[in-house]
């Protein structure tokens, strides 16, 4: 198989825009990335972020990454963790990264005490959903996801 899971560094900044990007075009969400190589670099790895990247290879290339950081349960009193994005490369589909990636994510909850491991996958990614159906995941169908950002955000901040 030949994969292999690592902590993403600062000079994996550009490979994990070009993943994002890739995601973001699956995703039909490709005008929606304003992520940029010097935004990712203090995002995820300047000296405030709370913000961690696993790079998966597929013989020492780069075929996928998982983006993610801790939440807090209230109820459990508890971290957990959160999976912003995990995206691996078409190429690569089928080689387990995904799967992998999910595995080390759950290892990683474990031996730092978390209660949870969650995230979110849109509603028509039936190929994502298999996989995490496979994996003993359960969706959360009472919970509605909100966002504010852009104007407003603004407008309700400054409200």
């Amino acid at each position: 198989m030949a994969l292999t899971l690592r902590e993403a560094v600062r000079e994996d900044a550009a490979t994990l825009l070009g993943f994002i990007r890739e995601l973001a075009i699956y995703e039909k969400a490709e005008h929606e990335v304003a992520a940029t190589v010097e935004t990712i670099e203090g995002s995820i790895f300047g000296p405030n972020s709370v913000t961690r990247a696993l790079i998966c290879e597929h013989h020492g290339e780069p075929v996928g990454m998982a983006i993610w950081f801790y939440s807090y349960s209230t109820w459990q009193a508890r971290n957990g963790l959160y999976l912003e994005d995990l995206y691996v490369t078409p190429k690569a589909r089928g080689l387990g990264a995904g799967k992998a990636m999910l595995k080390r994510l759950a290892q990683i909850a474990l031996e730092n005490g978390c209660g949870r491991f969650e995230w979110s996958v849109l509603d028509w990614n039936e190929p994502a959903i298999r996989v995490y159906e496979a994996i003993g995941a359960d969706p959360m169908s009472e919970w509605i996801r909100y966002r504010l950002t852009g104007d407003r955000l603004k407008a309700f901040a400054d409200s």
